[in-house]
């Protein structure tokens, strides 16, 4: 067999050789970098009366730190995709999490809206790979059969770090001031990226993979510097939007799944309004109305798991044993879309929910229920479409297809924000919700098309690349 005869040179070289352990650890460590960078994202958000009253600004001026933030997010891949294409997974790491830390730093030294916004914007762009390259990286060093619970728990980790951001937000602003918000992030980013240091690269491009050493060492100094140059500008300028705007599968994907992040960043925002408005709780007890969009974070992992192991593979597992004398073939990467098609049914149900149980005759934890229905049917939703979308375009453009997944998904996530206070204040909680519900309805057959359409649509890419 092809795989027996590698040299143990070879097999050192192919990540997805690694032990388990490493395997297991790498995933942390990354898992760890996703989770602070999503809680720099949402902790702001109970400061940000805070800052209104501070610097004489209004409620929309208020809120642009948290946008800034997320547009840092939706550009950054635009240059750390690539260049983890370029130079490496753990290079990245190491050049942008120090710069992190560091304009995380001049958000609470901030003293004026303006520096403000910078900072964070920044903060935003440097931490951006820790979302988008994070998925090729853990692709880097799994097979496509084992990457369901490390990406299953990987891609809920950017919905559990933005969903519990301001529930640790609210006490620390209304105990010690927005500042903390800051703050706390350093805190953990002390706790979660020195482990960083001791990643091993995953990705060797150039040549240094196992597949093409030799082709890299008879070339030039001179001609791998201007050809490393050529495919970073090349890359970084026109891969992800290219793919963003001719490839049906990355446009619609990144469109749905931006509106499930959006969505989340609506109740970022809209959460502690209607808590406040309807209910009366105070700033505190509005962080903890996020409880529901955490607890449905943390059961949609499980759900997709076990949806993976009863229906994907065990129809896998049939069709091997049904083959005589012939290696079935691998299942399709349409298979990964069979939970989403549950979740785009499940997304509008939670917002209605939501939205017309949020008020007074209603008891508070009815909405908070719905709440956690809507984010859990966001993530039956968000998970597989990726999966889909890593399955299809491998590691060779994944980080890139990556890069523009974030580029739509914090770019919606940015804009919602500025217009969701006013949109609930004009048409009530119910009106308003209900609004996002008939928008998650008319997305909902996306993945149904995709489902049946996907091999079509995949004859005629470009990049396809496979796993």
């Amino acid at each position: 067999m092809i795989g027996n005869t590698r040299t143990p040179q070879e097999r050192q070289r192919n990540p997805r050789d690694w032990p388990l352990r490493r395997k297991i650890l790498s995933t942390l460590v990354i898992c760890s970098i996703g989770f602070t960078t999503t809680l720099g994202a949402s902790i702001y958000t109970p400061g940000h009366e805070q800052v209104k009253r501070e610097f004489g600004v209004s409620t929309t001026v208020s809120l642009l730190p948290l946008s800034a933030y997320s547009l840092g997010l939706a550009f950054g891949p635009m240059i750390s995709s690539p260049l983890s294409e370029t130079f490496g997974r753990k290079f990245v790491y190491l050049l942008t999490l120090p710069l992190f830390d560091v304009f995380m730093l001049g958000t609470g030294l901030s003293r004026n809206i303006a520096s403000l916004i910078i900072t964070r914007f920044f903060a935003g762009a440097f931490a951006a790979p820790g979302v988008s390259v994070a998925t090729a990286t853990i692709a880097d060093f799994t097979h496509p059969a084992e990457r369901t619970i490390p990406l299953s728990i990987y891609y809920s980790i950017p919905f559990i770090g933005s969903a519990i951001g301001p529930l640790i937000g609210g006490f620390a602003t209304e105990a010690r001031g927005w500042r903390w918000t800051a703050w706390v992030v350093l805190i953990f980013a002390a706790a979660f990226h020195p482990p960083a240091l001791y990643l091993k690269e995953s990705y060797g491009p150039r040549g240094s993979r196992a597949d093409g050493g030799d082709e890299a060492k008879d070339m030039s100094k001179s001609r791998i510097m201007l050809q490393t140059m050529r495919q970073f500008f090349t890359s970084t300028v026109v891969r992800p939007l290219h793919m963003l705007t001719t490839e049906p599968l990355v446009g619609f994907i990144c469109l749905y799944t931006g509106f499930q992040f959006a969505l989340l960043y609506t109740f970022v925002v809209a959460s502690p309004w209607t808590f406040k408005t309807v209910y009366g709780f105070s700033t505190s007890a509005q962080g903890l109305s996020f409880l529901g969009l955490v607890a449905g974070c943390s059961v949609a992992p499980f759900v997709l798991v076990g949806a993976d192991f009863y229906v994907r593979q065990r129809r896998a597992r049939h069709t091997d044993s049904s083959e005589s004398g012939e290696a079935a073939p691998p299942p399709s990467p349409e298979h990964r879309l069979f939970t989403a098609l549950y979740g785009s049914l499940v997304l509008p149900v939670g917002l209605f929910w939501f939205g017309w149980s949020a008020r007074p005759s209603v008891h508070w934890i009815v909405p908070i229920i719905g709440q956690g229905i809507t984010i859990m049917g966001s993530l039956l939703i968000y998970v597989p479409c990726n999966f889909y979308m890593l399955d299809v375009y491998g590691s060779k453009y994944g980080a890139s297809a990556a890069g523009a997944s974030s580029l739509s998904r914090y770019t919606l996530s940015a804009a919602f924000p500025l217009f969701v206070t006013q949109m609930y204040e004009k048409l009530g909680v119910s009106w308003a919700t209900s609004l996002l519900g008939f928008i998650a309805l008319l997305m909902a057959p996306i993945p149904w098309v995709f489902r049946y359409m996907g091999p079509r649509l995949r004859a005629r890419s470009q990049y396809e690349h496979g796993t």
